[in-house]
């Protein structure tokens, strides 16, 4: 079974394009769900607490806005609670990976490079678009978030340039071109 990743920046259109792959009858792990679900078990619920304070939870739910706040200000923050998230994320990916019988499976992570989890996938796909139209995502989807804070988390990640040039398969998302018939000729590729 190949294990195939599936990243971009904030607002690029991951989650969607992972739908249209499930579509087809391929499994998709995601990690940020996986991570947020995580950070509400033990240990890393202490941890989190002992780290950025008890305001991190708010009626025993993570305050992701507040947590948000902090890590997207500081990139040392970031880095620490990626330390705590991503290793144990990888772990529950391993054992779902396990439960799975695909020709292939999919990874979608925002951080996937950054993270270096792409070192135990196949290979990777980039979903690409522009800046601008990626804030417009992000705002219609969050009322908490303004432009600056969206600026604030595109800074924390790495250019798209970057994450293009180290992908085996780049999706255009702009909608400039047809989704499903780059999901199509990608899918038929991996099978």
């Amino acid at each position: 079974m190949k294990k195939v990743g599936l990243t971009g920046n904030i607002g690029s259109g991951k989650t969607t394009i992972s739908h249209v792959f499930k579509s087809l009858g391929v499994p998709v792990f995601h990690s940020d769900e996986q991570a947020k679900i995580i950070m509400m078990s033990e240990p890393l619920r202490s941890q989190l607490i002992d780290c950025f304070g008890k305001k991190v939870f708010k009626d025993d739910v993570l305050n992701r806005y507040f947590l948000s706040q902090i890590v997207f200000n500081d990139p040392e923050k970031l880095a620490l609670l990626n330390s705590m998230v991503h290793p144990q994320v990888n772990t529950h990916f391993q054992h779902w990976c396990q439960s799975q019988n695909s020709t292939y499976i999919i990874k979608e992570a925002a951080i996937l490079f950054e993270s270096g989890s792409n070192r135990t996938l196949d290979a990777v796909i980039c979903v690409t678009c522009p800046k601008d139209i990626r804030i417009q995502r992000i705002l219609e989807r969050d009322e908490h978030l303004t432009i600056a804070n969206i600026e604030q988390r595109i800074s924390q990640q790495w250019e798209e340039h970057k994450l293009v040039k180290l992908s085996d398969f780049v999706l255009d998302n702009s909608g400039q071109e047809l989704t499903v018939p780059q999901v199509l000729n990608i899918h038929k590729q991996l099978k």
